[in-house]
């Protein structure tokens, strides 16, 4: 699936806009940020400022656990085994963040991004988070910028960490943005354990290779840790445990609605945008039929012709074997020299990024 990044920032229910001065006390999640509009702010951040981010080979020292090397593989070589070497030598707990970074920028750069676009996508099954996407506006009007906002603040702290100034940013620009809204608990937990799920899925389905164990547990405390800079609260103690919370989540929440169909339809016509008039009609049904089919009715969209299924997951299978062997990409993949339509040379401010009540460098 393209990419479909473009709603968390307000991924959240049964909220409204709350007065700047008094989302503190009112939201339903405490926000880490929510004393800082009258911070000073830090330097613009462009893909080239390797400069906060421990893991780049450049800037300033980190305080992170494990700043670790930075691996140079040309197009044409072989994957490198010191990758997964460092990995498996690393604490899963406490060098989470740099081992995020590995499989994120070395091992699966594409299929991390796609797992996590399916995932995001998955959310709009809630009818909590989609009444709330769906009142904001911002698909229908700016959705492409949404799209690359929240590409920008998620995929800088999962390449940097939360201990990388860059990535430290990120996470609390994205807190900002949450606390202007009343954010139930319970949605946020459901739309965080789908950063966990979906990419350990995909790579087993789709990916070169499955995460090993110790990797899943990894990914695991991470986005745990993530939750916890969040304000987010009762967070299960293990996968299971978090498994069987959003099994009875999504026998509340996920109900055929409005809301989550029009937010689902916005971000596939936003998709459709991105390639050739002829073959926009196709982005639909090869979207739909990489999403689980339990959201299918949720979000009110029939499900895609069994070849058409056929053939996209015959595709990714094909790759995964090619990719055991091959494999064409660079190394490190980094956020830096992705394609940004919203902004050209990618020249913005992390402070900058999400909707213009938020911008904390306008303050």
């Amino acid at each position: 699936m393209s990419r479909l990044l473009s709603g968390c920032p307000a991924l959240q229910d049964k909220v409204r806009r709350v007065p700047s001065s008094d989302k503190a006390s009112r939201s339903g999640v405490a926000s880490p940020v929510a004393s800082l509009p009258g911070a000073a702010m830090p330097p613009p951040v462009s893909p080239a400022d390797a400069t906060g981010c421990p893991f780049s080979g450049a800037g300033k020292p980190s305080a992170a656990h494990v700043p670790g090397p930075v691996y140079r593989k040309p197009f044409w070589r072989a994957r490198l085994p010191e990758v997964s070497q460092e990995i498996a030598s690393l604490d899963a707990r406490r060098d989470c963040q740099r081992i995020v970074h590995l499989l994120t920028n070395y091992e699966f750069p594409f299929d991390i991004v796609r797992s996590t676009e399916i995932a995001l996508f998955h959310t709009y099954g809630s009818r909590s988070v989609s009444r709330l996407l769906d009142r904001t506006g911002e698909f229908n009007k700016r959705g492409q910028k949404r799209y690359d906002d929240t590409r920008l603040l998620i995929a800088r702290f999962m390449e940097c960490g939360w201990e990388g100034e860059a990535g430290r940013r990120s996470l609390e620009q994205m807190n900002h943005i949450h606390s202007f809204f009343r954010i139930p608990n319970e949605d946020f937990l459901f739309v965080l354990w789908t950063f966990i799920d979906f990419p350990i899925q995909w790579m087993k389905e789709y990916g070169w290779r499955p995460f090993t164990g110790h990797e899943q547990e990894a990914w695991f405390h991470y986005w745990c840790e993530i939750g916890r800079r969040m304000g987010l609260k009762d967070l299960p103690e293990d996968k299971p445990a978090y498994d069987a919370f959003i099994r009875d989540y999504e026998a509340r929440e996920f109900v055929p609605n409005e809301a989550s169909h029009r937010v689902a339809q916005s971000t596939v016509d936003i998709l459709a945008g991105w390639v050739p008039r002829p073959l926009r009609p196709l982005v639909a049904p090869i979207s739909l039929s990489l999403v689980p089919r339990r959201l299918l009715p949720a979000i009110q969209f029939e499900s895609p012709p069994a070849w058409v299924g056929g053939l996209v997951r015959g595709a990714l299978k094909l790759r995964k074997r090619v990719k055991r062997h091959v494999s064409l990409e660079r190394y490190p993949s980094t956020l830096d020299t992705t394609l940004n339509r919203t902004y050209p040379g990618n020249a913005y401010r992390i402070e900058g990024l999400g909707p213009d009540y938020a911008h904390r460098d306008a303050e």
